[in-house]
């Protein structure tokens, strides 16, 4: 993939093309996204998303796109639930502490 290509030409193919540098060890994910003016978050997205789209193409029976969204959502709400959950104990344990109570009413 050429280096001095703009951000804004960055079809799914060049996407595509990027992603499989950094899964063959051309180059890292934080140097890939320094060469494109990319933030690493962006280049691991793209990453997933390959990784996902690959996995499904060679199912026997591809889900649809709907039913990836769907499955991605459920994962996405459980990762929330576990979150709150978490947030709550923190925020419990932190009563006793008039920091913590300062910090739970922002």
């Amino acid at each position: 993939m050429r280096q001095d290509e703009p951000i804004e030409r960055l079809t799914a193919k060049r996407r595509a093309a990027l992603v499989l540098c950094v899964l063959k060890g051309e180059t890292s994910v934080a140097e890939a996204a320094r060469q494109h003016g990319l933030t690493v978050a962006e280049i691991e997205g793209w990453q997933e998303q390959f990784l996902r789209s690959a996995e499904n193409g060679l199912r026997r029976r591809p889900k649809d796109e709907e039913a990836l969204k769907d499955e991605q959502i459920k994962k996405l709400k459980q990762k929330i639930g576990a979150l709150v959950v978490e947030n709550d104990v923190l925020r419990e344990a932190l009563k006793p502490y008039p920091l913590g109570r300062e910090m739970s009413d922002a």
